[in-house]
């Protein structure tokens, strides 16, 4: 009785450390809610230049639009997997907020959300946006960015950013050509303005350096 009795209690420690094993698993990979003050929008510089590479098959042509430096708290993230040149470019998109959206980003409920390359959000009640103001104060505000890493390093840090960092991301908003040798073609064009929505809003990002600021 006494060998069963203790069995039974380890067997209860082994649940417990492999439930509390999981919990923070979950928490480190999604991350978790948070706010920030005084976040300001990306900054965006005129700029000339690009690189090429060989990517799946593809010659990938990349255009420099704008210099591209951007603080914000990263209020969602989605990692794309599969080896589409799309995904094999931007493995990751990251959804940033600043200004009255990352500040209230918890005292407002916004549901955040990321699928097909798109960013989603919504309130439980229209006066929850009050303190933020209305949907286009969101959608100026907020943006979802693709990220195409510039290197091997660049894309580790991309891999570790979670929900709830503030980083400063380094880099170009750029267009991207690419054709292979049968004659297929892909094009993939960034957003250069904040105060755009809806297909073709998001801002596609040459990343060089990824920086946590909190």
């Amino acid at each position: 009785m006494y060998e069963d009795n203790r069995q039974s209690r380890l067997k209860y420690i082994l649940i417990l450390v492999l439930l509390g094993g999981f919990i923070a698993y979950c928490v480190y990979a999604n991350g978790t809610r948070n706010h920030l003050n005084g976040l300001t929008e990306p900054i965006q510089t005129e700029c000339e230049g690009g690189t090429e590479f060989t990517l799946k098959g593809y010659d990938v042509k990349i255009d420099y639009l704008y210099e591209y430096d951007a603080t914000a708290l990263v209020v969602h993230t989605k990692n794309y997997f599969g080896n589409d040149l799309g995904n094999r470019l931007s493995p990751k998109d990251v959804a940033l907020a600043w200004g009255s959206v990352a500040a209230c980003n918890e005292l407002i409920n916004f549901h955040w959300r990321q699928t097909g390359r798109w960013v989603y959000w919504r309130t439980n009640t229209y006066e929850e946006l009050q303190p933020v103001g209305d949907e286009s104060d969101v959608d100026r505000q907020s943006s979802n960015n693709h990220m195409v890493p510039a290197d091997v390093s660049v894309r580790r840090k991309i891999a570790k950013i979670r929900r709830g960092d503030v980083v400063r991301i380094r880099g170009y908003l750029i267009n991207i050509e690419a054709k292979n040798s049968n004659g297929a073609t892909f094009h993939w064009n960034s957003s250069t303005s904040r105060n755009d929505s809806g297909n073709g809003a998001c801002e596609l990002v040459y990343v060089t350096d990824v920086e946590w600021v909190k």
